[in-house]
């Protein structure tokens, strides 16, 4: 080995070494592309903020593509009535729910309702239930989920 071959052999592993490194990465991070994940909650009977709600939910989907957000959407309280087959928005979350956007109810608001009505409300096709929206939210929260309160 000559005098130019000692000198650079020791500096081109860790060179070699870095790059190998700093390649895998790069590569690493996009194969892992970030899905991003929000939770919206729908707490009030207003037309207008339950339309903003489902607005939100349909605008991050087209951003994002369907493939790279999980959006729930979960109502209680006065909000529990977009959920419902009186609803307004009836066909819309219905058809929402058939394009990955989750809904969820609470069961707590359901009893209060079915208590004081003596009528269980009934819920659209693809909404489901949990024990406690404000729980869920939490919850998901807990899990990285955005939060957001048109």
């Amino acid at each position: 080995m000559n005098r130019l071959q000692k000198l650079f052999v020791p500096l081109f592993i860790p060179v070699l070494g870095a790059i190998v490194l700093l390649g895998s990465a790069g590569f690493a991070s996009a194969a892992d592309d970030v899905i991003h994940k929000i939770v919206i909650q729908v707490s009030t009977d207003d037309p207008r903020t339950r339309k903003i709600a489902l607005n939100n939910a349909v605008n991050l989907q087209k951003l994002y593509g369907m493939d790279n957000i999980m959006i729930e959407i979960v109502a209680y309280g006065p909000g529990l009535g977009l959920l419902t087959k009186k609803s307004k928005q009836a066909k819309r979350v219905e058809s929402l729910a058939m394009q990955d956007i989750i809904f969820s109810a609470c069961s707590n608001t359901i009893k209060k309702v079915t208590k004081t009505t003596g009528k269980k409300p009934v819920l659209l096709a693809g909404v489901g239930t949990v024990t406690a929206g404000v729980a869920r939210i939490m919850e998901l929260q807990e899990q990285g989920y955005s939060y957001l309160r048109p």
